[in-house]
């Protein structure tokens, strides 16, 4: 809350053209609630089969797990490789595979795994066993209030600080550090923007992982548990995968707060490129999104999206008009202002479907 007080900027003036193709001045603040309930009420309206598509993927459980063997088989055998191949070996493989462990963790978060709360929350910590951080408990409290709260101001901790867009601001050396200390600023803007307490899950988080971390360094070495940690900071920052950050929420036409990709990446993404589509259904899980677009294709082509995660970083490195402040923000209330509309639509939907069967009846 500090961060926001100290730091506060300006509603931005969205009758200011000047500044409208800009937002360096200030976030893009808006008077509506997020897009994707609405949109979800629409299309399942119109495509009711999407439905079918909902719950647990059954093959997420092997895919996790079968990352987490080979990231610690490499582990060990890469615990006496020259330190020039152990950061290369960290960056291209240990990153790629770590990032999908971290996405993985995201598909956890919503239960897509299992029916079962607690194999989700088990699995998590099981893919942080080879990322070496303890992040799957802690992450899943704040992104479900990403999606349920998008946009809204301080409680959607996806969104920079001030303090971080002030500090980055235009400057391609500020941005390129932004970049690179990514996985610390996810990791600490939570904590200190919309801190939560501590609960027992999350201590078990931490017991487990500290001790695996502690473990592998003492029977493999330093250099293990080297490529575990680093591969993990690495596939988060300067990393191909890691333009999805950006390509996510950033806002590069004002119009629009969520982007696609449907490039290649999403190979070792778990479609997470599929990003309207997944706030649009968050139930559904990546390897369905697809057919996801597919049912309801007339409404995503509309959408921009991006060709190339590696040209989103680019791009926010060294295009002057992106920043941190290229986010959109609404307040509390207007999210609570659209969801009782969005509420007085979807009685009002169904008072007409039940006076349309009645009528039917009599007739």
């Amino acid at each position: 809350r500090f961060l926001w007080d100290h730091f506060s900027v300006q509603p931005m003036d969205k009758n200011d053209k000047k500044q409208a193709g800009k937002y360096l001045d200030g976030y893009l603040w808006v008077d509506h609630m997020e897009p994707h309930a609405e949109r979800r009420l629409e299309i399942l309206a119109k495509y009711p089969q999407i439905k079918d598509l909902f719950g647990p993927d059954p093959n997420l459980k092997w895919i996790l797990g079968s990352v987490v063997i080979m990231q610690l088989m490499m582990a060990y055998i890469v615990r006496d490789w020259t330190w020039g191949w152990l950061f290369l070996a960290s960056w291209a493989v240990s990153g790629t595979a770590n990032h999908m462990l971290s996405l993985g963790t995201h598909e956890l978060s919503h239960n897509l795994a299992f029916v079962e709360n607690w194999k989700n929350h088990a699995l998590g910590m099981f893919c942080n066993v080879a990322m070496g951080f303890p992040s799957t408990v802690t992450f899943r409290k704040y992104h479900l209030e990403h999606h349920q709260y998008q946009g809204v101001d301080v409680v959607d901790t996806d969104i920079p600080t001030p303090l971080e867009a002030r500090i980055i601001l235009n400057s391609p050396l500020t941005k390129i550090a932004f970049l690179i200390l990514q996985p610390a600023f996810y990791a600490l803007r939570p904590q200190l923007a919309c801190p939560k307490s501590r609960d027992m899950l999350e201590n078990l988080n931490w017991l487990l992982i500290v001790s695996t971390d502690a473990a592998v360094w003492y029977f493999w070495g330093f250099k293990a548990f080297f490529y575990l940690v680093l591969g993990t900071l690495l596939g988060l920052s300067i990393h191909p995968v890691a333009g999805h950050f950006l390509a996510e929420h950033y806002v590069w036409d004002p119009y629009q707060e969520t982007y696609s990709y449907y490039g290649i990446l999403n190979i070792f993404a778990l479609n997470v490129g599929y990003h309207v589509e997944h706030h649009d259904f968050p139930r559904i899980p990546g390897s369905r999104l697809p057919k996801l677009h597919a049912i309801a294709s007339e409404y995503y082509p509309v959408n921009p999206k991006y060709q190339s995660w590696v040209k989103v970083m680019w791009d926010f490195v060294w295009d002057t008009d992106m920043g941190a402040y290229n986010r959109v923000l609404r307040t509390l209330q207007t999210h609570k202002n659209g969801v009782q509309k969005l509420k007085d639509k979807k009685n009002a939907r169904t008072q007409a479907q039940a006076a349309a069967a009645s009528t039917k009846k009599d007739n």
